[in-house]
């Protein structure tokens, strides 16, 4: 049995990401132990890049929020799902904070193998995920990341208007997850 994070990036409570992340959880569940943060529901400072966690005695970044919860999960997860809905071809400001944050000599302590994506946006372009999939693949790269799957919906503008295939699309991801 695995441990897996969902980190979730939507603001809007109950909206098509929090939709699709109850979905994977779901499918996950039967194999493995599911960690939901919402990073919207923490105090998250941005990164300035100042490498002070390079010297801090265990790495520890110089704001006290809480992103040390949020260390303290990762450090614990065997696989990480990125789930956000699409805001200016990018994901939510607040999961790019938290990610920019992973810039710490910290994150070589975790034990993550694994690495999910799960996306939604309103427009329905054909190019609506290149930037974020371009960053998504470097990161799997530069971390030798297993690549779990990705489910990325488009035209899902309104909360709720997520189709019934995507969100068993999103519970069959979960289910792979052993």
């Amino acid at each position: 049995m695995g441990k897996i994070l969902i980190l979730s990036g939507s603001p809007r409570k109950n909206g098509n990401t929090d939709r699709l992340v109850a979905s994977f959880a779901a499918g996950a569940k039967e194999n493995n132990e599911v960690v939901i943060i919402s990073v919207c529901d923490y105090q998250i400072a941005p990164c300035i890049g100042c490498n002070s966690c390079f010297a801090r005695e265990g790495n520890k970044c110089f704001r006290n929020d809480d992103m040390t919860l949020v260390y303290q999960k990762l450090s614990e997860a065997d696989a990480v799902i990125i789930a956000s809905p699409v805001y200016f071809y990018g994901i939510s400001a607040q999961l790019k904070a938290v990610i920019d944050r992973l810039h710490t000599p910290m994150r070589n302590s975790f034990h993550i193998r694994r690495l999910g994506l799960i996306l939604v946006g309103a427009a329905e372009l054909p190019e609506l995920f290149d930037s974020i999939l371009t960053q998504y693949q470097l990161i799997l790269n530069f971390f030798h990341l297993e690549d779990s799957g990705r489910v990325l919906v488009r035209g899902a503008r309104e909360p709720g208007t997520v189709a019934e295939d995507d969100l068993a699309k999103a519970y069959r991801l979960g289910q792979s997850m052993t």
